[in-house]
């Protein structure tokens, strides 16, 4: 199969070629960016959201429910709209409301709610006995989030940031529609508008690819973290 994919894109001309590339490389950045940005805001989110629930360590029902409404009305939010709708805050942060950079804005705002509920899912699963036990040996808090929690949660995380990667890049296409570059930008103007219907079929062949490495290599990362435990 591999080598028919290797074929089909090798019958077009260089230029084709290069222009599928320079898209792929975007929507790479866009994801890559955007992944670790969200990661790196939704971690804290998630850890409080599910340290201030009930009986767990933080408990702090008040904070709860607002971290839980915030988040919820975050990902209540279609992302195209979502894009269109901080447009003024994209043009602040970034300085362009197109382009591959622009997009990082909204894909990572978009992102953040959904890795802060997949942190809270990983660290709710831990069992609460490691927890008491670590409570019982007088650690604080702080010393069981870092100390044990997180080396729990490990695999989970590491399954969490791989399944928020593989929703970016189809985010990433549907950036494409109002100019946020990489593949669904190619497969707007080049396939669509166009009429292109080679250069559709190559963008999605590549979307697939990608979704397909991602979560391939996020699997094979956990599955090792969980034999090491």
């Amino acid at each position: 199969m591999f080598k028919a994919v290797v074929e089909f894109f090798q019958s077009y001309n260089p230029m084709t070629l290069t222009i599928l590339r320079d898209a792929t490389i975007e929507t790479l950045i866009m994801v890559g960016a955007s992944t670790a940005l969200a990661s790196f805001a939704g971690l804290p989110v998630g850890i409080l959201l599910a340290t201030t629930s009930k009986d767990h360590i933080l408990e702090q029902s008040f904070l709860n429910r607002i971290l839980g409404g915030i988040v919820n009305l975050g990902r209540s939010i279609p992302f195209i709209i979502l894009m269109v709708a901080i447009i003024p805050f994209t043009r602040k942060v970034a300085g362009t409301s197109i382009g591959t950079t622009a997009a990082i804005v909204p894909l990572t705002v978009a992102a953040v709610p959904f890795v802060a509920r997949l942190v809270e899912g990983a660290f709710l699963e831990i069992d609460s006995g490691v927890i008491e036990a670590a409570e019982s040996m007088g650690a604080s808090p702080l010393q069981i989030i870092f100390k044990v929690m997180i080396p729990e949660a490990l695999p989970a995380l590491i399954l969490a940031v791989t399944m928020t990667s593989v929703n970016l890049i189809g985010y990433s296409a549907m950036a494409g529609a109002i100019g946020g570059g990489g593949l669904g930008d190619l497969a707007i103007r080049y396939g669509y508008q166009r009429f292109r219907g080679d250069i559709m079929l190559q963008t999605v062949i590549i979307l697939v690819v990608l979704v397909q490495g991602i979560q391939m290599l996020g699997d094979k990362i956990a599955q090792r973290l969980y034999h090491r435990k």
